[in-house]
């Protein structure tokens, strides 16, 4: 960590290695922090396992996504806390301290990208990289009150990351503020291969039914009206006209087997201590049969073309992030569980479509904020972003 201080617990406590930037760039002025699952030449890569960061090399070439930010000028001030093996939502990893959210006391960050979502929120960076799964970027986002995307899946190299489930696993970022949001997004996203008019709004009544209760949905409903306000009265669709249960339960499986074949090995090997619900969550990909996942890969694929069919190539799917404002720190057990289930029922929207997702730090319940999501047609990540902005602002 390059700063002198750390009073969230974002920052992982390796020892300060300067790593070189371009003097000048795009980017220049800017300080950006980086989730401990990318490989940064002078640092080990920790993955939030002490096992892992045990048997991790200094590395000496950095992860291309890092890479890029640093040659458009942005400077580096350390890699931050993950949930171990990215496999949680929470942000809590027994073996180090929790981060704290300075947005909603007494409340988690959320996960995995915990330590990124804390340093941005503390103004302890300008922008901090996270990968998104399952909802590690946008949960935290929600979480803490703040501009998180989950790219299009494959549009941001993962080279030098720590996978967890190849087919979900995206790189995406967090900012405090819209305009530097929109500013990395050319140099970390690329252009859009195609121009978007995005230009009408489809509401999803199914996943604003997965709110806890109506306290939530009016503390949404001015955000909503920005929408509408931008591009119109949004058309109400169902996105799962099955429930979205099932679609959870397609995404639990698929990433479970996937989490299994990438690390089960090394589970079975070393019998880590890990924090309670990862080593279930990961054990429980090795009991899907190649039948079972066959199966899943086929629901995902109708899963897929019905979110495309809603958004087609100009419209964006309004949902609500997460499903309130951040759980207390406390909670535990099945209320825990449950409340996962029900947030994940959300994300894994644009998880199973692949699609890109931005979530807009607008809306608070209880002096805690709470996210709104646009969802956009496959590859429309800079234009969703300049939507955004635009809506934000009013």
């Amino acid at each position: 960590m390059l700063l002198k201080d750390d009073p969230v617990h974002a920052f992982m406590p390796y020892d300060a290695v300067a790593v070189p930037s371009a003097s000048s760039g795009p980017l220049h002025g800017l300080t950006v922090a980086v989730k401990d699952i990318f490989d940064v030449a002078g640092y080990p890569t920790g993955s939030g396992s002490p096992i892992k960061l045990a048997e991790s090399p200094v590395h000496t070439e950095t992860a291309p996504i890092v890479a890029a930010m640093l040659d458009a000028g942005a400077r580096f001030i350390g890699k931050t806390q993950t949930d171990e093996m990215t496999f949680s939502m929470n942000g809590q990893n027994k073996h180090y301290p929790e981060p704290i959210n300075v947005r909603a006391d007494g409340r988690i960050t959320g996960g995995s990208s915990s330590g990124s979502a804390a340093a941005v929120a503390a103004g302890l960076c300008d922008f901090a990289i996270g990968s998104d799964t399952g909802g590690s970027v946008r949960g935290p986002a929600s979480y803490c009150g703040l501009w998180g995307i989950r790219p299009t899946h494959g549009r941001v190299p993962n080279a030098r990351a720590m996978p967890l489930a190849a087919s979900f696993d995206t790189i995406g970022y967090f900012a405090d503020d819209a305009t530097i949001f929109a500013k990395v997004a050319p140099h970390f996203l690329g252009e859009d291969e195609t121009l978007f008019a995005l230009t009408h709004a489809m509401r999803a009544d199914d996943a604003f039914a997965m709110l806890l209760s109506e306290r939530e949905a009016a503390a949404l409903r001015p955000t909503e009206a920005k929408v509408e306000a931008r591009l119109g009265a949004a058309e109400h669709v169902t996105v799962a006209p099955e429930g979205l249960q099932p679609w959870y339960e397609t995404f639990r499986h698929l990433q479970a087997v996937e989490a299994w074949e990438a690390h089960g090995a090394w589970i079975k090997t070393h019998d880590p201590d890990m924090t309670p619900g990862v080593r279930e969550r990961f054990e429980f990909g090795g009991t899907i049969t190649p039948a079972m996942r066959r199966e899943m890969e086929e629901r995902r694929e109708g899963q897929r073309a019905r979110v495309e069919e809603i958004v087609g190539r100009d419209a964006v799917l309004v949902v609500p992030t997460v499903p309130a404002i951040a759980p207390r720190r406390e909670l535990v057990g099945d209320a825990l569980q449950a409340y996962r289930e029900r947030a994940l029922s959300i994300l894994c929207i644009a998880g199973l479509s692949g699609l890109p997702q931005v979530t807009m730090p607008i809306a608070e319940l209880d002096g805690s904020p709470i996210g709104l999501s646009l969802i956009g047609p496959r590859g429309s990540d800079r234009a969703l972003i300049t939507l955004a902005k635009h809506i934000a602002k009013g």
